[in-house]
């Protein structure tokens, strides 16, 4: 029996019984997608269905038939800081972004280019919006959970549509590491850990609780397919943070949310963190997750070895290394060969391990999405 998108993903990361692996081999950023033009993919041609053309598969067998909706709901700040150009140096701009911070970046992009991740971005840090207490007490007043703006007009509405879906649903929200770091900025909020724990303990309660408001009223609405946390804490080769700092100020949030979800049948809990995370697994784990994402390979992460550690307790999305695809020929081969025990055990989405950077041709993506096809059962 063909499934549809929706039960494939959750079969897939569940450790089911998929009638096929989801196909999803990572997207193109803005640069990649424009070196896509120039080598092959048509210009004014959307990748995706070009992709599915020149594998032969059909849409139909991998799209949803009904038109995607969310639940558009706003866990960021409202209001919004002004967006504008503070300086202008030499080939960079100083800007302020709409979260109030202040970084220099290529003049090769502006400041919309900080709202979402449409291409790499390099930035310098100058400043963030929280360096005093008087700064924290008028950040707070942004997240109001009954703020115009956070849930839609037509809330209530979309969440009965949304409930007979066959497509996946997420809700997505930063966790109390990336929020506090987006507010204080890396260094300053390490050594806040260090030196004034108890107001990290102050902004790590104040999130979980901002957060655990505005989850309960969409879960009393709709019950989404993962309630996914961004969680961004890892270098190359360990943690940003100690374990003893991650269950101090980040585990009471992610348990919390993840009884909320699971009471209201939420099936997946995933974190997104970049870095090596090998030892924040089993920190997930112990806090109610159970999908873990994009698995970047060049900062050591192997999920063959994850998997004989932790067995089916977590499942993977990513995994598959860039790098290894912009080599291509035997080093790409080998790179899946490596990950297909994953795949045939379960629990895996295979896809490239971040965005797929402009030194994977369109050619190289061509010859790693039609082995990564076969692997997962589409051709």
């Amino acid at each position: 029996m063909t499934m549809t998108p929706r039960e494939r993903f959750l079969e897939t990361l569940m450790f089911g019984s998929p009638d096929r692996v989801p196909f999803a081999p990572g997207g193109p950023r803005e640069s990649t997608l424009a070196a896509w033009h120039c080598q092959g993919l048509p210009e004014g041609t959307p990748w995706w269905p070009h992709l599915l053309g020149v594998l032969g598969i059909d849409p139909a067998d991998i799209e949803p038939t009904q038109p995607r909706l969310n639940h558009a709901v706003d866990f960021t700040m409202i209001p919004r800081f002004e967006e504008k150009v503070l300086e202008r140096r030499d080939g960079h701009l100083v800007v302020q972004d709409w979260k109030g911070n202040v970084c220099e970046i290529s003049d090769a992009f502006d400041v919309t280019y900080l709202r979402e991740a449409k291409d790499f971005v390099t930035r310098r840090w100058i400043r963030c919006p929280v360096e005093t207490r008087a700064d924290w007490e008028a950040m707070k007043r942004r997240y109001e959970p009954d703020a115009p703006g956070r849930f839609p007009a037509d809330f209530a509405d979309r969440c009965r549509r949304l409930a007979d879906r066959d497509y996946v649903l997420t809700v997505g929200f930063p966790g109390p590491f990336w929020q506090m770091r987006e507010w204080c900025s890396f260094e300053p909020l390490c050594m806040m850990m260090i030196e004034h724990p108890g107001w990290v303990d102050e902004m790590a309660a104040f999130w979980s609780d901002f957060v655990a408001e505005v989850l309960s009223r969409v879960l009393d609405r709709v019950t989404p397919d993962v309630v996914h946390i961004s969680e961004d804490m890892a270098y190359k080769g360990a943690s940003m943070i100690s374990p003893a700092m991650v269950r101090r100020f980040c585990m009471p949030a992610w348990q919390r949310w993840s009884r909320l979800a699971r009471a209201a049948g939420v099936p997946l809990v995933d974190v997104d963190s970049d870095g090596n995370i090998a030892e924040l697994v089993p920190l997930w784990i112990d806090s109610g997750v159970n999908v873990c994402d994009p698995m970047e390979v060049a900062a050591g992460n192997d999920i063959v070895a994850l998997r004989r550690v932790h067995g089916r307790r977590m499942a993977f999305r990513g995994g598959v290394d860039k790098r290894a695809m912009a080599r291509g020929g035997a080093v790409l081969r080998a790179e899946l060969a490596r990950i297909e025990p994953v795949v045939r055990d379960g629990g895996y989405l295979p896809s490239c391990d971040h965005g797929v950077p402009a030194d994977v041709s369109w050619p190289d993506f061509l010859d790693y999405s039609r082995p990564l096809a076969e692997m997962t059962g589409w051709l």
